[in-house]
C-alpha cells in the first residue's frame, strides 16, 4: 500500500557530502576550508548546508530542503554525539531497519533513513551495509573507535571520491571537484586514465583522471582508523552471482518479474515531494511508468524530450504510453543543434567524459526539475535483461569461437581483420572488419574490443611516443580480465553482463545520470537497479533474456498486455545526437581551434599530425572520425577548465 507523507518525512537525502580526516593526529582543520570545499558541490543541495568540526576531522553536507524539518539536517549524530554521518542517497527499507533497531533498544529522534544507518553501525559495525537496500554513499565517524567508515551502494548509483593529501590527511566527497578544491591536492594526470578514456569514453572505477584520486568502487567499503601506519584498501561486501540456474518456467518468470518490478517501483515512489518519471519511449522507462500508474491514484507525472531531427526522436512512442495511462505528460523538443553544453559538461563531470548522450540527459533532467523533485528512470534494464545489440552480436561471434580453436581463428581471421577496410559509411552487415578482428580473439578480449570507442591501432596513432612509454603496455583489457576472473560463470551472456556491471554501467550510465540530475538538484531513482531484482534476474537462464534473436525476451513478453506491441518490438534507439554533422558544421571552427591549439600540443599526450589528419579527413567526408574528435574536444574542454592547475 501507499504510505502517508508523514511517514515519508525527513527521508529525501539528495545532497553532496565531503570531509577531511587527519589519519595520524588531531590537527585543526579550518572551518573556512571545509566550507569552501563543501560549497564546491552546492548544486547537489543548494538550499541548506552545514559542517561539523572536531580535532582532526571535518564533515560537510549540502542538502536540498524539501520540507522544513530539522530532523533532515546533516551531519547527523546519535544522542551521545559519538557516531555521526554524512549521507547521500535513499535507504528504501529504513522502516524495517528502524523497527529491528528499536527492538534492540536503540532510540530514534527522527523518522529518517539517515539515523537508521547511524544506529545500524552501532549494532552491526561494518556489516551494517549488508542490511541496506537502496542507493547510497556515506561517511560515518565513530569517535570512540577513532574510525572513519565509507561505503557505496551495490550498483554504484551514488558516487564517492577520495584521496590522500601530501600531509597524510584523507579527503573525500561526492564529486571530484571536492578534492580539487583543496589547495594541497596535487592535480597530476594519470596516463593510465588517459588510456582508459580514449578507449571507452570514460575513466573506469576506481581510477580517476588524477593520479592521486580514487573512486570508491560499487559494493565496497573503506575503513580508516586514526593512527594506522598503512593506507587501507577498499573491501567488497557484495557481488552479483550469475547462476542462471533457476528452474522457473518462462511464463512464471514473466509473472514474477512484473511482481518484483512492482515492489522495486513501489519502494521508490515514497516521497512527500513532487514525483514523476522519465518516459523515453523505450521498453524500460515505459514499463516503469505502466507500473507506477498501477500503484498511484493520481496521474503519474511523465517527462519526455523530443528531437527536431526525426532520426533521433522517440517522443511519439512515449506519447502512446502517456495516453494509455493518462499521465500528466510534458514534452519539450530539443534542437539537433544543441551543442553549447560542452563547457558545462566538462565542469559537471570533473574529468573527461565522452558519452554525447549526456547532452539530452542533461536537458531531460533540466526539464523534469521544473515539475518534480524525484524522477524514476529505466536505467539498468539493458544490462540485466540482455537488451543491447552488442550482446546479440557477441553471442553470434561466440558460436563461431566455440567451434574453432583460438590458434586456428587467429590464423584465419587475424589477417582478414587487418586487411579488410574500415567501412564506416557502409551498412552494418558490411562492416566486417571489427567482426573479423573479434573472431581472432578470446571472449574477454573480443568484448573489450567491441566496447572500445577507439581501437588499439587508432589510439597508437593518436598518442605521442611519450604517452605510450608511460603506459608501459597497460590497456583496458587488463581491467576486463581482472573482472572476468571474478565473474564465476562460463555462460557467454552472463560474463559480458558482469563486465558491463563493473565498467560501463558504473563509469558511464550511472555517472552520466548522477551528474546530469544533480546539476539540477533532481533525484533520480532506478527501480531496475534494485539489487534484489538484479540478484533474481541473474538466476534466470540466459535464453530467457535473449531468445530467437530478441533481447529482453522475458521482459517484453511480461509487458505485452501492458504496453503497445510496436513499442516493445521496435529497434532500440537510445539518446543519440548528430555528432558527425555537428563536427563538420557548426562545431568545425571550434574543433580546428581547440584541437590544434597550444593547450593540446603542450599537454604532450597527442601526435599533432594524427590530430590534423583526423580533422581533415572528417571535414572532407572521406572518413567519419566523429568519435575520436568528440573525445579530443571533451579532453580539451577538461584541460581548459583546469588551465594552469594541472601538474605533471
Amino acid at each position: 500500500g501507499r504510505r502517508s507523507a508523514a511517514n515519508a518525512r525527513a527521508r529525501l537525502t539528495m545532497c553532496g557530502i565531503s570531509g577531511i580526516f587527519d589519519t595520524q593526529g588531531t590537527r585543526d582543520i579550518s572551518r573556512a576550508l571545509i566550507a569552501r570545499i563543501n560549497d564546491s558541490q552546492a548544486h547537489r543541495g543548494p538550499d541548506e548546508h552545514d559542517v561539523h568540526l572536531e580535532p582532526g576531522l571535518a564533515l560537510g553536507h549540502r542538502r536540498l530542503s524539501v520540507i522544513d524539518l530539522a530532523a533532515g539536517q546533516q551531519p547527523l549524530f546519535n544522542a551521545e554525539g559519538t557516531v555521526g554521518i554524512v549521507f547521500n542517497g535513499e535507504i528504501y527499507n529504513y522502516r524495517e531497519l528502524t523497527a529491528e533497531l528499536q527492538a534492540l533498544g536503540y532510540q530514534f529522534r527522527t523518522r529518517s533513513d539517515t539515523e537508521a544507518i547511524v544506529h545500524a553501525w552501532s549494532a552491526w559495525g561494518e556489516a551494517c551495509v549488508d542490511r541496506l537496500r537502496g542507493m547510497f554513499a556515506f561517511a560515518l565517524w565513530d569517535r570512540n573507535q577513532q574510525t572513519l567508515f565509507l561505503a557505496r551502494d551495490r550498483m554504484g548509483v551514488k558516487p564517492m571520491h577520495y584521496a590522500w593529501l601530501p600531509d597524510g590527511s584523507f579527503i573525500f566527497g561526492s564529486e571530484l571537484k571536492v578534492l580539487t578544491s583543496h589547495p594541497d591536492f596535487v592535480r597530476a594526470l594519470d596516463p593510465l586514465a588517459v588510456e582508459e578514456f580514449f578507449t571507452l569514453g570514460y575513466v573506469i572505477d576506481p581510477r580517476c583522471i588524477y593520479r592521486n584520486a580514487h573512486k570508491l568502487p560499487p559494493a565496497h567499503t573503506l575503513t580508516l582508523r586514526r593512527g594506522d601506519k598503512t593506507r587501507p584498501s577498499a573491501r567488497p561486501y557484495w557481488d552479483i552471482s550469475f547462476t542462471n540456474d533457476s528452474v522457473i518456467t518462462l511464463e512464471d518468470a514473466q509473472t514474477e518479474l512484473r511482481e518484483r518490478l512492482r515492489e522495486a517501483v513501489r519502494l521508490r515512489m515514497i516521497a512527500d515531494v513532487p514525483l514523476g518519471a522519465f518516459l523515453s519511449g523505450g521498453v524500460d522507462s515505459s514499463a516503469v511508468v505502466a507500473t507506477m500508474a498501477g500503484l498511484s491514484d493520481a496521474p503519474v507525472h511523465t517527462c519526455s524530450i523530443g528531437f527536431d531531427d526525426p532520426r533521433f526522436d522517440e517522443s511519439s512512442y512515449a506519447l502512446q504510453v502517456a495516453e494509455r495511462y493518462r499521465t500528466d505528460h510534458r514534452l519539450e523538443t530539443v534542437s539537433s543543434e544543441d551543442f553549447d553544453l560542452i563547457d558545462t559538461l566538462a565542469w559537471l563531470y570533473d574529468e573527461p567524459f565522452a558519452d554525447s548522450s549526456a547532452i539530452p540527459t542533461y536537458r531531460v533532467c533540466q526539464m523534469a526539475r521544473k515539475h518534480v523533485t524525484v524522477a524514476l528512470s529505466g536505467d539498468g534494464g539493458d544490462e540485466s535483461l540482455g537488451g543491447y545489440r552488442r550482446y546479440r552480436m557477441h553471442l553470434g561471434e561466440e558460436s563461431v569461437r566455440g567451434r574453432m580453436p583460438l590458434a586456428l581463428r587467429r590464423a584465419m581471421f587475424g589477417p582478414l581483420g587487418h586487411l579488410y577496410p574500415k567501412a564506416d559509411w557502409a551498412p552494418r552487415p558490411l562492416r566486417a572488419k571489427t567482426t573479423f578482428q573479434a573472431l581472432a580473439m578470446d571472449s574477454v578480449q573480443a568484448y573489450c574490443h567491441s566496447m572500445s570507442q577507439l581501437r588499439g591501432d587508432a589510439r597508437r596513432a593518436l598518442f605521442s611516443p611519450a604517452l605510450q612509454r608511460s603506459l608501459d603496455g597497460y590497456g583496458v583489457l587488463d581491467v576486463f580480465r581482472q573482472h572476468a576472473a571474478k565473474a564465476r560463470t562460463d555462460d557467454p551472456l552472463a560474463l559480458i553482463q558482469y563486465l558491463d556491471y563493473k565498467t560501463w554501467l558504473v563509469g558511464d550510465i550511472n555517472t552520466k545520470v548522477d551528474r546530469a540530475s544533480m546539476a539540477h538538484s533532481l533525484e533520480v531513482r532506478s527501480p531496475l537497479l534494485d539489487h534484489k531484482l538484479v540478484e533474481w534476474l541473474a538466476t534466470l537462464p540466459s535464453d530467457f533474456k535473449i531468445r530467437g534473436g530478441q533481447g529482453k525476451a522475458v521482459f517484453k513478453q511480461a509487458y505485452e498486455s501492458l504496453l503497445p506491441y510496436d513499442l516493445l518490438y521496435r529497434p532500440k534507439m537510445g539518446f543519440s545526437v548528430p555528432l558527425a554533422s555537428w563536427l563538420r558544421g557548426p562545431l568545425k571552427g571550434r574543433v580546428q581551434q581547440a584541437l590544434t591549439g597550444e593547450r593540446m600540443r603542450d599537454c604532450g599526450f597527442f601526435n599533432p599530425a594524427t590530430v590534423r589528419r583526423l580533422i581533415d579527413e572528417h571535414n572532407s567526408g572521406l572518413r567519419d572520425h566523429a568519435t575520436a574528435l568528440w573525445m579530443l574536444l571533451m579532453f580539451e574542454a577538461f584541460l581548459r577548465l583546469n588551465d594552469g592547475a594541472i601538474g605533471r
